[in-house]
């Protein structure tokens, strides 16, 4: 029977919690448990197991992070939808680095399908481009350089990984700069260069 007051909602907005605070990879259904004070099984009647909680915590941190790039590209273009979309990106990996993890997880397509955040994430990020002027396959190839950039330096920063005096903030405006120069003047694709026999 399950517990009078606990929701699936609460499971993992505590499963949210617990990531931020402990890391994605130490939430566990016993974990849960033991801060609501309950048994493992009375979990079972809101989530099916641990993989359902992931999920289910990936749709939710989706939504939460494209809720936040949204609101910084209103009313955006150029290089100053850049920098918000980038500024919102780290400010919610750094801190929320839990979540954040969720929302990298490979969920299957029909999960994906459904999930209106990670819909948005994609839709946003396309978005914050459009004022660059770029085709396919460059707009495809400008999405992961900026992905794996904003990822690369929140998790560094995350980790505390930066050990040089420079200040943090003076560095990724320079980023910033540097993407928004090379965004606008994105180098024309050119043919695969041919390997010889």
């Amino acid at each position: 029977m399950a517990r009078a007051g606990l929701t699936a909602d609460r499971v993992v907005a505590a499963a949210a919690e617990l990531a931020d605070s402990v890391g994605l990879d130490a939430v566990t259904l016993s974990a849960l448990a033991r801060g609501f004070g309950v048994k493992d099984a009375s979990l079972y009647s809101h989530v099916s197991n641990l993989r359902d909680l992931r999920s289910r915590l990936a749709v939710r941190s989706a939504a939460e992070f494209s809720d936040r790039l949204g609101t910084a590209l209103a009313g955006r273009s150029g290089k100053a939808a850049l920098a918000g979309f980038a500024e919102a990106y780290r400010a919610y990996a750094v801190g929320h680095p839990g979540r954040y993890a969720a929302t990298q997880l490979e969920l299957p397509p029909e999960t994906l399908a459904a999930s209106p955040g990670h819909l948005r994430l994609v839709e946003y990020t396309y978005a914050l481009l459009r004022s660059y002027d770029l085709d396919e396959p460059d707009r495809t190839d400008a999405v992961r350089l900026l992905r794996s950039t904003f990822h690369g330096f929140a998790a560094l920063e995350a980790a505390a990984a930066f050990r040089a005096e420079r200040d943090l903030d003076a560095s990724w405006n320079r980023m910033i700069d540097a993407l928004d120069t090379l965004l606008a003047g994105w180098p024309a694709a050119s043919a695969s260069p041919r390997v010889a026999p």
